[in-house]
This record gives structure tokens, sequence and C-alpha cells, in this order.
């Protein structure tokens, strides 16, 4: 953790009358938990603790919780296990080790029976001095100084300590002569240590860690793979609630017992089901339809706070929530813990119904899906987690360990071990073809690498036809934000071998032959090859603009002529790619000449498509085609999507603006109009650093080329990074969004000036927290 006081050790040579006092302490504990609940009134002589200053502000900023609400509330003591914090006790007396004897009574809050073999009761004496504080895998505590009445400690959990709310008891004893109890009256919270090397969670990285633990706001990649939008995501683990929401919800939704609190494998599942409502009642309610009412619209969420402040209010599931709700809200509660955690979207990603490791699309006589047989869906794009940790539980394969990023999906789409979750699944095996290690690596793999099989489909009794084989359509631009960049980073060669490589069939061999589905086969398409079709879209059409659909037909014979009749169809559907309401159809008949090329179009105009518009705004482009006197035919799908404009946010005098804390800025939010027709019932939300409860603005109406306008007085709280997010909805248009990423200047007070004993910070020091 690189401050003052840390990778402190233990020496194997322990005091053994020390281990006896803490053996007996808890067996105290364990026989009458009441016994030392409160001062013996008649033992005046016995040490009394008369306050107990937590250090909070030094604790906080070594430990790297000081952004958390409860911390700067001063409502919690938050530190991180694996690493020691300071105690600082005032006594009624001189303290005399040759006669007091002292001890800590660590237990967790919500554990009825806190068991010394469970790992949540432990009584720790403090040794003198703190040059050896135990092992990494131990309670520890050390005598820093002692002056008077006054007793300096260092206490250090194990670096596997239970990620929990903790409380703290301080016994005293005077020898012969009683004893006392001073419960403290502030909780402690212990977080995962991704700065500690023995937490199974560390991550070396020092930007990785700034990126994947303390930023608080992130991008999350939607749309299509041709045409990609980010969309900011508030964070928000500092936030007041959140982090006493996450620690709460380990216990009541995930159900871990508190001894298992401390595995970050555990926790992870645990958390891929808790964010789903589907087996648990968990934090957010799946709405996959256009139908809203009672609750939020996905789109209309610009981050985790106000879900998780809501459930933590309520403890009911919050309507209603889509794949980016869910991932943001992980991402939120993992950082919280202290998991680093990072936000995942795959486009085309591919949801396998039935474990065959292939997407099956069924087309009838008339070339129209057919929705009942075709149980497989490709999503525009899906979003998940990934989180950092160690897998000792996987053991060695052939490529080394199983550490590093793991695959959880808090979105419900297929149960694993009779709940709806995914992972955590390595992404090391995913990438070689590994679909049997835990947990459910197999449906990750098919989500990035499954083959796309479209099969002619007439009736019961007959054969099915394979029309086409595409091994290239699943998978695309797997993306997250990059480190410490507003801008995406592409890792999907992390997920799979390069598409078309020698590698990446050879792992998809590989798993296909671990899989036990048998989905049959019957005939192959003919391999007429003398006419060729493509499909082209135009991928950079704004809503409001007409777009066209075209397919290029080419006769490559240098002598034939071919007849080709087909259709082709524009459908709207929702991102998942189902629920598709037909938008237009257009067939055709070409006498393709000899060496000849042809172009079929059909134009789609804003007031033929905007009715039937889903709320992203994603269209299914379809081509079927038949070439007469052969047995070809030739089918293809595609995505795409209309671009929707940005929000415009102005700090202060634009773009050059001073932003310094405390100190009042205007801030000013724009959005222009960009339909054919009137907006009516427009509302802007607003979230930022300090903006406790997002911020709404009605905007009545914004006329045909006109603009909608906000502005409001805003007072940045601290010191550094910030980022300001925007949503905008109305009756004819949602789902439009924009950010302003900027600094935040310290007070010129608020400066520290170097004097050696103190890190370069933007953290605020305060003075010291002391706690009657």
């Amino acid at each position: 953790m690189g401050h003052k006081f840390s990778c402190l050790r233990r020496s194997k040579n322990s005091d053994e009358h020390s281990k006896s006092e803490v053996d007996s302490k808890l067996r105290m504990r364990t026989i009458n938990a009441n016994l030392l609940t409160a001062p013996d009134a008649g033992s005046s002589a016995v040490l009394g603790v008369q306050r107990v200053d937590l250090c909070l502000a030094d604790n906080h900023d070594e430990h790297h919780t000081s952004h958390f609400y409860a911390a700067a509330a001063k409502e919690a003591l938050i530190v991180r296990r694996g690493e020691p914090f300071r105690l600082r006790i005032y006594f009624n007396r001189d303290y005399s080790p040759s006669k007091d004897a002292i001890s800590f009574i660590f237990s967790v809050t919500d554990d009825s029976k806190p068991n010394p073999g469970h790992g949540t009761l432990t009584a720790l004496v403090p040794h003198d001095g703190i040059d050896f504080l135990g092992d990494p895998l131990e309670w520890g505590a050390g005598i820093e100084s002692h002056e008077g009445q006054i007793l300096t400690v260092l206490v250090k959990p194990p670096a596997t300590c239970p990620v929990t709310e903790w409380r703290l008891d301080i016994d005293t004893k005077l020898l012969g002569d009683g004893s006392r109890s001073y419960p403290l009256p502030l909780p402690i919270y212990i977080l995962f240590n991704p700065w500690c090397p023995d937490d199974q969670v560390y991550m070396e990285d020092r930007d990785k860690r700034k990126e994947y633990v303390m930023h608080d706001t992130t991008l999350i990649w939607r749309g299509s793979y041709n045409r990609l939008r980010p969309s900011v995501w508030k964070v928000g683990q500092f936030e007041r609630h959140v982090l006493e929401c996450s620690l709460r919800v380990l216990g009541t939704v995930g159900r871990i017992p508190p001894a298992y609190r401390g595995d970050p494998v555990r926790v992870a599942r645990a958390l891929s089901a808790l964010v789903n409502s589907v087996d648990d009642d968990g934090v957010l309610l799946g709405n996959w339809t256009e139908d809203f009412s009672g609750g939020t619209a996905p789109t209309k969420w610009t981050g985790s706070v106000e879900i998780l402040q809501q459930f933590y209010k309520t403890q009911k599931s919050v309507k209603f929530a889509q794949c980016w709700n869910f991932s943001g809200v992980l991402a939120t509660i993992a950082r919280a813990l202290g998991i680093p955690s990072r936000i995942i979207t795959c486009y085309s990603s591919a949801h396998d119904t039935q474990a065959s490791l292939t997407v099956d699309v069924f087309i009838d006589a008339n070339n129209k899906k057919l929705d009942a047989e075709t149980t497989d869906s490709i999503w525009n794009y899906h979003v998940w987690n990934e989180v950092w940790m160690q897998r000792p539980d996987l053991g060695i394969g052939q490529y080394g360990t199983y550490d590093g990023w793991q695959v959880v999906d808090a979105t419900p789409q297929e149960a694993s071990d009779n709940m709806y979750r995914v992972g955590p699944a390595s992404v090391l095996a995913v990438k070689h073809g590994e679909i049997l290690r835990p947990f459910d690596c197999g449906f990750v793999y098919s989500e990035v690498n499954a083959d796309k099989l479209y099969w002619r489909y007439n009736g019961p009794a007959q054969p099915l036809k394979l029309l086409r084989k595409d091994t290239l359509a699943i998978g695309h631009l797997i993306s997250t934000k990059a480190v410490l960049k507003w801008e995406r980073e592409d890792i999907t060669d992390t997920y799979k071998y390069a598409e078309r490589s020698e590698e990446e069939r050879s792992y998809m061999l590989k798993a296909l032959k671990q899989s036990r589905h048998a989905f049959s086969r019957y005939y192959l398409n003919d391999s007429f090859n003398e006419v060729e079709f493509s499909m082209e879209l135009k991928d950079d059409i704004k809503v409001g603009e007409n777009f066209s659909v075209v397919l290029k037909v080419t006769n490559k014979s240098q002598e034939h002529i071919h007849q080709a009749t087909g259709q082709l169809n524009c459908d709207a559907v929702l991102y998942t790619g189902v629920g598709a309401q037909e938008v237009k159809t257009m067939g055709f008949e070409l006498d393709l000449k000899p060496n000849s090329t042809e172009f079929v179009r059909m134009e789609v105009t804003f007031f033929e498509y905007f009715e039937k518009l889903s709320s992203q705004a994603a269209f299914q482009i379809s081509a079927a085609c038949r070439v007469k006197d052969t047995d070809y035919d030739y089918y293809a799908q595609d995505d795409f999507r209309v671009r929707k404009p940005d929000i415009k946010l102005q700090l202060g005098n634009g773009d050059n603006a001073s932003i310094v804390s405390q100190q009042e800025i205007d801030i000013i939010l724009r959005l222009t109009n960009p339909l054919p027709i009137a907006l009516h019932k427009g509302l802007f939300t607003v979230e930022g650093p300090g903006i406790e409860h997002p911020l709404k603005f009605k905007i009545p109406e914004v006329p045909v080329g006109g603009t909608a306008a906000a502005t409001f007085k805003y007072v940045p709280p601290y010191a550094g990074r910030g980022t300001m997010i925007a949503k905008f909805t109305s009756k004819e248009l949602d789902d439009v969004d924009g950010y302003k990423h900027y600094e935040i200047e310290p007070r010129p007070g608020d400066v520290l000036q170097p004097n050696g004993s103190h890190r370069s910070s933007n953290i605020i020091r305060r003075r010291t927290d002391v706690i009657p």
C-alpha cells in the first residue's frame, strides 16, 4: 500500500502467554457474550477507556477509503484487510503494562453466533512494538507508543478477513481485580485490498487500480457493431449508503455466511445472482419490453447510485433494468467492496439457449424468421463485467494459472446451478475453449464465439436445409473503457483468437467436442457460386433522417443468364434481436446478364420507421434470395441503428474555465432537436460529484430545429477529477445522453505545503477525529 506502517510481519517466536490469554478471552466470549459488555461497577481501580481516537483522516487516507461518504461523515472506520490501521486510546488513568491487561475483541456484526473457528470472532492482545504484526493470514496488534494515559496501537486484519461490518470491544483487566469492556460506538467496515500482495484481489498496476477501484464514473459501449455508442455511467461507489448497501446484500440477498465473505470467488458468484431479482428478490428487475409503467425505463438511469439508494431504503427490487444497468450496478458493488471491476461490451453477442455452441435461425418458405422455433438470439450488444482475482480453486492448467480477469454476468439469461447467474468464468479458459471449467465458461464461450447457422424449415416432417454457416457473425469489438482515458479499449483478443485463424477454429473444434449437445445436420446448401449477393448499409444515419437498404447482386458467369428473386426486409427490434416489428418489405426479380452487377434499393423514410422504433433505435435488416433453376438460396441478416444526438455541457465560461473546489459555477445543457417533428414533455436529468440526488429540468416543448436548454448553479465538492452526466428523454425522443470530464482545482488554502511528513495529495486532511 506504500504507507508508513505497511508490510509488517510477526515473529514466529510469539509470546505463548499472550496466546493463551487470547484463547481464554475467546472462550469467555463464546460461553457468555454478555460477561464483557459493561464496566464492573465494583472495580473502580480497573483501567477504563474514556474515548478512542480512530485517527479517521490518516487511516482513511492510508487505506484509500477517504472518498466514501461514511468516511467523510465520520459514520464508520473503513479499512482494507491485510494492512494495519491506527487506534489511539485514552484511559481514565495511566496505563501500566505490569498490572493492566488490554485486549481487542473483533466480531462480525450480523453473525448471531460469532465463532473463532469461522474467523468471525477474534481476540487480540497487543504486543510491545510494531516490527511484527503476525503472518499475513493472521490478525495482529502492536503498541506503537505509550504516554501516560494514552496508548497508540496498530491493528492488522488478515488478508483473508471476511469483508463485512465488524464491531470492536476493548477489554481491560486489572490483574486479580475484575475487568471492564468498552464497545466502540462506530462500526468498522473491512474491505478487500487490491493494494496488498497477500490479498486474492491484489492488482499490481497502479493506474489500473485507479481505474478499476477508485474511479467513480465510466463509459459503457452500446449501439451495434457498425455504430458504436459510448454512454457515461455514474458508478458512484463512494456515495451515501452505497457501501452499506453493498455490504448488507452479501448476507441478506446473497446469503453468504459471514465466514465466506472473504472469498472473492464466492462473493463474485453471489453478486451475479443478487443484482438481478429472478431467484432472490435482488436489486434490479429486468424488463425487455417497451412497457415500463410502474417503474423507470432502463434507458433513463444515469448511474447506480439512485438504484442502490432506493434498494437500501425499500429492500424491494428496483424497476427496471436491462443488461448495461445490471452491469453498472455490479461494478459499483464490486468497487465499493474493493474488488477491481470493469464493464465489458460484446457486440453481436450470442444467447445460446441449448448449449450447442451455435446460434440456429430458422427461416420458413416465405423467407420469414420463425420465432417459435428460433430460441437462440443474437443481441446487438451485451454488457457484462470482469472482476480481477486469483483463482486457486481452478489449479494450474495447460496455459498456467487462471488468475486475472473473470467474467461475471448479472443479466438473467440462463440458470446456472438452479440460479440465474454467470461466473466467475476465467477469461483465459474461455479463450482456450475450456468450456467445462467452473463457472459457466461454456455459456461465455458461446456469447463470444458461437457459429451462426441459417436453416430452411419446411415443416415438421421435412428435412432441414442448411442455408448458410456464418463463423464470423458472433463476438465483435469486445470493448471496455481504457485505463485513465475516455476512450475505447478493444479486448477481443483476450477472449478469442483472430477470426479465420487456425487457432480460432482449433479451439472451436475443441469446445464442440466437449459439448454434449447433438443438433442434427441434414444436408448442405448447393455449392453453386455463379451469383454473388452482398448487403450494403450506410453506417452514419442520424435519427430523423431517411435511409436506404441496398443489395448488390453480381452474376460472375461469363456466359449464363440468371434470374434472381427475393425480398428485402427492415424490422424494428429490441437490442436483444427479438420483438421484431415490420417496418418495410420489398420484393424483387432480376434478370442478370453475364458478368454484370445489379443493385436493389429500398428507401425507408423517417415516418415509416418512427412509430415502430424502439428506445434504442435498433433495426434488423435481412435479405432472402433464390436463383431460379438452381437449388441455391441466400439469406443474410445485419444489425443497424440510427445515431442519436449528444447533449452539450458547458461548465462556467467554456472549455478553458477555471473550476475550483467549493466555488460556485454555472452549468448549461443544450440539445438540438434532430427530428422533423416537435418534441414534447422533455426532461433533462443530471448527475455529478456532490449532486446527492439527480437534478431534473422539464422542457415542455422543443420545436423542429429548436434547442432545449437548462442552466443551474453547481458547487464542486472536492479537488480532483470530475464527470458531469446528462440524460434527455421526451415523448418522441429518448435515451439521449452526454457527459463532460473536467479537473477541479483545490482552493489555495487547501493545498498542503510539502514538509516531508505527508505525501502530495489532493485530499484535504482533517483535524484528528476523536470519538468520546
